[in-house]
């Protein structure tokens, strides 16, 4: 199995690969160059494991929460990618991917996942963590960080919402991105367990950009 695993839910526009003996991973900083460096991540990456399109038997997309642009950026290419050679595409919760990471930070313990959401949002989601693993205890959301409930502004908090609102998320944890090869653990140990994987974006509100017909749309 090579998996090809792609997120662009948050800042990060983030590319692994990884297989029995791949291990490879490019990361760009960006909010708003997602079709800019995507493409040229899933190469470099192809390239240093010195491996083809071809070669990749799976596609794992991160499914957000996230702004609607760069969301749908990486989720199509993962879907055109697996539609060009046959392959399977699944999908994973972004934030989940995050709570992963973030569990080395606090263990056995509640946490919460906070992302830019923009407008002066978050997109956020509970989890309990045990033994470096995770149990999301809630279904994402898109709200205010005012609006949250008090004892969640106390919990260990992952994302860039500690960055963004320090003022309220009172216990900031050093993982801000989501990282792709995180997602594709994720996503590897899912197919394992007979976890089915839908890809269905989660962008929990509308896009930003709307038609005249959808602008009339109550």
């Amino acid at each position: 199995m090579l998996v090809l695993a792609i997120d662009t839910s948050t800042s990060a526009i983030s590319v692994a690969l990884r297989g029995d003996d791949v291990q490879e991973s490019a990361t760009v900083l960006d909010a708003r160059g997602h079709t800019e460096h995507l493409a040229p991540l899933v190469r470099r990456c192809l390239d240093s494991a010195a491996r083809e399109p071809g070669d990749v038997t799976d596609v794992v997309v991160g499914t957000g929460p996230g702004p609607f642009t760069g969301l749908r950026v990486g989720i199509v290419t993962g879907l055109v990618f697996a539609h060009a050679r046959g392959i399977p595409v699944h999908g994973v919760c972004s934030l989940d991917a995050l709570a992963v990471d973030a569990a080395a930070e606090v263990g056995d313990e509640e946490l919460v996942v906070a992302t830019d959401a923009r407008r002066r949002e978050v997109y956020w989601a509970r989890y309990a963590a045990h033994g470096g693993r995770v149990r999301r205890l809630s279904d994402p959301a898109v709200d205010r960080p005012r609006e949250l409930p008090e004892p969640l502004l106390g919990l260990p908090t992952a994302g860039r919402g500690p960055l963004l609102f320090p003022e309220l998320f009172a216990r900031p944890l050093p993982v801000h991105d989501v990282r792709a090869s995180t997602l594709a653990e994720l996503a590897v140990e899912r197919l394992r367990a007979g976890v089915a994987m839908p890809v269905e974006p989660l962008y929990l509100r509308r896009p930003d950009a709307l038609t005249t017909a959808e602008r009339a749309t109550p």
